[in-house]
């Protein structure tokens, strides 16, 4: 008897169907399991966890030859979510459960040698793509079932051992679906953060340049001496970005599910990811990749922050691929055997300190570096990265007045956001007929004099400070850029002399004195 049995496979942050084809000849001496269509060694090893599974559940091992075909067979199978699949078709193949409702569920999880179902990676696209392909339920994991209950108008059966699986699939178990309301759980947790900006005793200059930073979506790099607070003013960064909307929590969720880092029965990912990897990450983890492709710790920042502690501590070719996703926000990911592309729209953070002492332009202690050495530290950054990034902050210490004030209290989280919610509205509104404009920091070189447009007395101002401060030939549109930012938090039309003014401040590492 043949049986299909209809399972998934993720590919990138989306699935597709696959079917389980198990035939059962008739019982012989010549008995065996065979698995064919492309399985890799976790899909081949099945064999000996589904026969253990069905033993210690109740059930016989068939000792029959049986044909397990995973089609399309020319795409590679991978991971140890079909055991469930196998387990449940070798039963009904064999005669021992009735399996004329399999077709109506889309069935994946890892099984354990006494029948109990592990967790998986990927529920939530694979139940998008059962909902998609018309399935009435997905059966999968218990521990999963909240993560894929997102998707509406499709059962999600959670279970524990195969025994509930072949009862449920036969009528003679009731198991009721997970219910989740995304919209409900999405609005009751995006706003709940450990940390806030009114935790940071002064550095109001640079708290300032944050909130122009989050409100246009501008690439930031800190630099300052150790200690001078700059770790801390990057984790508050996710506090005052707009809250994400439905369809980016979505997004983001479908990645931390591929990549198996969702939570222990979470649903939505309701707040912006905050990445941040050690300065010792290899290029493959930054971006994604790997034997069995996974996606890297810049598409596990989508939507959120991806912080770069140290900068010029990376390897340089991690620091490099870094490029391409920067403008792209999209990585696409080659290799012989196979093609994926990850999505990638973050927001980079990078601290670095401004010397290898770390105390140059110090008010008050003293850099020890070699002459020279300032310049060759900085130099572990390529220009064509730098050029990437629109703010370049100096973070100096924060005095021990300031520091033990009482009654100097800055602005909490939830009043910086909603000027900053109320500068992206506008940038929503300017950017609406153009999909792939979300944001200034988006904004193309061909449309940057158009949207950015400045009076006479700004354009001077702008060419005197080029000349002054020896600013590089590729500051003039990063400051155009923010400029814009800085005008629409003012909720001014026009980009004013003040605005350019503040937006000069905010390109240190352009001078070509800077470090010399």
């Amino acid at each position: 008897m043949t049986v299909k049995v209809y399972g998934s496979a993720v590919h990138g942050v989306d699935a597709k169907q696959i079917i389980v084809e198990v035939n059962a000849s008739p019982p012989t001496d010549n008995f065996g399991t065979f698995i064919i269509g492309l399985p890799d060694n976790a899909v081949r090893e099945s064999i000996f966890r589904t026969e253990a599974a069905i033993k210690n559940s109740g059930y016989t091992p068939p000792r029959q030859k049986l044909v397990i075909n995973m089609a399309p067979a020319d795409l590679r199978k991978e991971g140890s979510a079909y055991d469930l699949p196998i387990a449940i078709g070798i039963l009904a193949a064999s005669y021992q459960i009735n399996g004329d409702n399999l077709k109506d569920y889309l069935i994946m999880g890892e099984l354990s040698l006494d029948g109990g179902v592990a967790p998986m990676k990927g529920a939530l696209p694979m139940a998008i793509q059962a909902k998609k392909d018309g399935f009435k339920g997905f059966i999968l994991p218990k521990h999963n079932a909240k993560e894929a209950s997102i998707v509406q108008g499709l059962d999600v059966i959670g279970i524990e051992n195969l025994e509930d699986l072949a009862l449920f699939i036969q009528g003679k178990k009731e198991i009721p679906p997970t219910a989740s309301n995304p919209r409900e759980e999405f609005a009751n947790a995006y706003d709940h953060f450990t940390v806030d900006f009114k935790d940071v005793q002064g550095q109001e200059s640079i708290k300032r340049a944050m909130e122009i930073a989050a409100a246009g979506g501008h690439n930031v790099i800190l630099i300052g001496p150790p200690g001078a607070g700059k770790t801390m003013l990057a984790k508050r960064l996710g506090t005052i970005l707009p809250p994400m909307n439905l369809h980016e929590a979505l997004e983001t969720t479908k990645i931390h599910s591929v990549a198996g880092k969702l939570p222990a029965k979470k649903g939505l990912v309701s707040q912006r990811p905050f990445q941040s990897p050690h300065h010792t990450i290899s290029d493959v983890a930054l971006v994604g990749g790997g034997q069995n492709p996974q996606p890297g710790e810049i598409s596990l920042a989508h939507n959120g922050v991806l912080f770069l502690d140290e900068l010029p501590e990376f390897k340089r070719s991690v620091l490099e691929v870094l490029r391409q996703p920067l403008e792209d926000r999209q990585i696409a990911i080659s290799r012989a055997r196979w093609s994926v592309e990850y999505p990638c729209n973050f927001m980079l953070v990078a601290s670095m300190n401004p010397c290898p002492c770390g105390f140059y332009n110090h008010p008050e202690k003293d850099c020890i570096c070699a002459p020279g050495m300032v310049d060759r530290y900085l130099s572990k950054i390529s220009g064509p990265l730098l050029d990437r990034i629109d703010t370049h902050i100096e973070v100096t210490p924060v005095s021990v007045d300031e520091l033990t004030a009482q009654d100097r209290k800055g602005d909490p989280s939830s009043t910086i956001r909603a000027r900053v919610e109320k500068a992206r509205i506008i940038q929503q509104e300017r950017y609406s007929s153009s999909a792939s404009i979300y944001s200034n920091a988006s904004l193309p070189s061909n449309k940057v004099k158009e949207v950015c447009q400045i009076s006479k007395a700004g354009a001077t101002l702008l060419k005197t400070a080029m000349q002054k401060l020896n600013l590089s030939a590729r500051a003039y549109d990063r400051i155009l850029k923010v400029s814009r930012t800085v005008a629409d938090l003012a909720a001014s039309s026009d980009i004013r002399t003040e605005h350019i003014a503040e937006a000069i401040h905010y390109r240190s590492l352009d001078r070509e004195s800077w470090g010399g």
